[in-house]
């Protein structure tokens, strides 16, 4: 399975330091969960997800606020940031990842296949938790590579989260 090395890294150092992970996804249809769920042990550290690939489903079960889909769109830093953050209340993972963008073949909402938006949340410190970190990425290829491109984005920036004087 593609970026499971990157995948068992970040697992690694989620289950030693006895912290949890949960997923929102959209353009990876699973993709990402069943990309972390593929290494032995997952479920010491990975609670779950959500897939959330119709717009209205961000919203119903995603827990994006329907007035961000309608100003900002689907793919957009401030829907990453809402899925991220839905989905670690849903779940109360100390780590979270969310990705929104266009897999293709056809752009949507005017950008185009290969558009992504990822974005990683941390745990509360205190009684505040640092905002979420959304990216915007521009992906080659089609619909197979986008998505493994956006799994393998989204393991490293949780790992430059977990770790982040460990570069690649």
């Amino acid at each position: 399975m593609p970026n499971r090395s990157l995948a068992e890294v970040v697992g690694r150092t989620l289950a030693e330091r006895g912290l949890t992970l949960a997923t929102s996804e959209s353009l990876t249809g699973g993709l990402l969960g069943a990309t972390i769920t593929a290494v032995p042990g997952a479920s010491q550290y990975y609670l779950g997800g959500v897939v959330v690939y119709a717009t209205e489903q961000k919203a119903r079960i995603g827990g994006v606020n329907p007035s961000v889909l309608k100003s900002h769109g689907v793919i957009s830093e401030q829907t990453a940031v809402e899925m991220v953050m839905g989905v670690q209340r849903l779940t109360g993972a100390d780590y979270a990842l969310a990705a929104s963008g266009v897999a293709g073949p056809a752009p949507q909402e005017g950008h185009l296949p290969g558009v992504v938006w990822i974005a990683v949340a941390g745990p509360r410190v205190g009684a505040l938790r640092p905002s979420p970190v959304a990216l915007r990425f521009e992906f080659e290829g089609d619909r197979g590579p986008v998505r493994e491109q956006t799994v393998a984005a989204a393991l490293q920036m949780l790992r430059d989260l977990l770790d982040p004087m460990e570069r690649d």
